[in-house]
């Protein structure tokens, strides 16, 4: 069962005793941090548990898989999450 954005609103005020409204403001505030960050360059980290960082891609040669084509795929950036200590422990 995935835990959508509602329910961890809930969780988090119950854990910090906070009202709904306040807890779902300092996870809009956090998602912004990290996507501005990471639009930024900059590695966010939560020790123990995550890490999000923007890495490179270098060009490279692709094929189409429909038609079999070579095709030339450009340079870009995509993200990487990188699981903690913690995190991957919770999940044994």
């Amino acid at each position: 069962m995935a835990l959508s954005r509602n329910d961890l609103v809930a969780a988090l005020a119950e854990k910090a005793g906070v009202t709904k409204t306040d807890a779902d403001k300092v996870l809009s505030a956090f998602s912004d941090v990290v996507l501005d960050s990471v639009s930024k360059g900059e590695k966010v980290s939560i020790p123990g548990i995550l890490s999000v960082e923007r890495v490179e891609r270098a060009a490279r040669t692709g094929r189409n898989p429909a038609t079999g084509e070579t095709i030339d795929i450009p340079a870009g950036f995509g993200v990487k999450v990188s699981a903690g200590s913690r995190l991957k422990a919770a999940a044994k």
